[in-house]
């Protein structure tokens, strides 16, 4: 079996923009009605939301990898990196870590999406992970990075991303074509482009952690007034 990544054409992906427009006309309205009520609250409910927010989706994320983080440290941690009243509630190195990615990645929002911006992110996340060679850059092992399902001794494959040493490589044309489709001649409607950098930088990559950063990037980055 052949993967994606191994076929003519990769990672030049397809899609009917025909179809998706309906959805983007929906979230261009939906986006309309929210940046409407968000300018009607005050400051305090501003911040509450942002902080219910930011822990909602880190803690369903890491949730997806299968680590159940505590959503009130996650949340206790994203206050406390905003500077705001928090309790003292201890936070593992995994919910202090990504409450910090997303509270930088809200606060700078308008940050180009590079290879600096993905190792920081990488760094905050794997905070205190001394068991890991490759904090802050990309991997380096040689065995192979997969999706399986099963027991663990008759384990189903579903994907095996490509091999650590095209990561750079990847990512390169990964990040070539975010500028392209966020800023250059080939821009892509915000729902457009989240979707397709999710299913690209997965195939490449297949880290749920980094991709909710880029995800809240482009979201923030293209619709919103003040994330």
């Amino acid at each position: 079996m052949s993967w994606i990544w191994q076929r003519p054409g990769w990672p030049d992906l397809t899609w009917s923009q025909a179809e998706l427009e309906p959805l983007e006309a929906r979230f261009r309205d939906d986006a309309g009605r929210r940046i409407g009520s968000w300018r009607r609250l005050g400051e305090d409910e501003h911040v509450e939301l942002r902080i219910a927010w930011l822990s909602d989706e880190a803690a369903e994320t890491t949730a997806i990898e299968g680590e159940l983080l505590d959503r009130d440290s996650v949340q206790s941690s994203i206050r406390r990196e905003f500077g705001l009243a928090h309790d003292q509630r201890p936070a593992s190195p995994a919910e202090a870590g990504v409450a910090e990615m997303m509270v930088s990645v809200c606060r700078e929002f308008d940050r180009p999406l590079d290879h600096n911006t993905l190792r920081d992110w990488h760094r905050m996340l794997m905070r205190e992970r001394h068991r890991l060679d490759d904090i802050g850059g990309y991997r380096r092992h040689a065995e192979p990075m997969q999706v399986v399902s099963g027991p663990g001794d008759r384990p189903t494959v579903h994907y095996v991303a490509p091999p650590s040493d095209r990561i750079t490589m990847e990512m390169d044309r990964y990040l070539a074509w975010y500028e392209r489709a966020s800023t250059g001649e080939d821009r892509l409607a915000p729902l457009t482009c989240a979707g397709v950098a999710h299913l690209y930088f997965m195939l490449a990559m297949i880290n749920l952690r980094l991709l909710l950063g880029i995800l809240n990037h482009i979201i923030a980055d293209r619709s919103s007034p003040n994330p």
